[in-house]
């Protein structure tokens, strides 16, 4: 029976640890997002989104599928530096689904001489070939 207890205990401990870091790894990739597009950079802002016809975005234009249109749609909403002003995130909430999914709340701000934005956002990633990716995308 001792012995249960340790092994028990033990794949707790490594299933919070491996959540911990699955949530840091989230962290990092809307941490680079903010990065990119900061820089102006709409193209490394798209590598948290998974490059497949299959991404799903919802915004203010209704829903779209793929990398590829949700790439477009952001150069022709934010053609310049002026438009993209200075991106923030506040993340309200980190949520295990299973091993392999997290479903992700927040909000978004943007600063811009031409007039501030903000809105709120829910994000699914799942691991793809061991990486995090964002799979949907609900902005408003």
């Amino acid at each position: 029976m001792k012995y249960f207890f340790i092994f028990a205990f033990t794949m707790l401990s490594l299933s919070a640890w491996s959540q911990s870091a699955d949530e840091k790894a989230i962290h990092d990739i809307l941490a680079a997002q903010t990065i990119a597009w900061n820089k102006g950079d709409l193209e490394n802002f798209m590598d948290g989104y998974w490059n497949n016809d299959s991404l799903l975005f919802i915004g203010k234009n209704g829903v779209n599928k793929g990398w590829q249109k949700t790439f477009e749609n952001y150069q022709q909403g934010y053609p310049d530096t002026t438009a993209m002003g200075k991106l923030n995130f506040d993340i309200l909430e980190v949520r295990p689904i299973s091993p392999d999914y997290y479903f992700v709340v927040g909000k978004w701000h943007l600063q811009r001489s031409i007039g501030n934005l903000s809105g709120h956002f829910s994000l699914l990633f799942t691991k793809i070939k061991g990486q995090w990716k964002i799979v949907a995308d609900h902005s408003s």
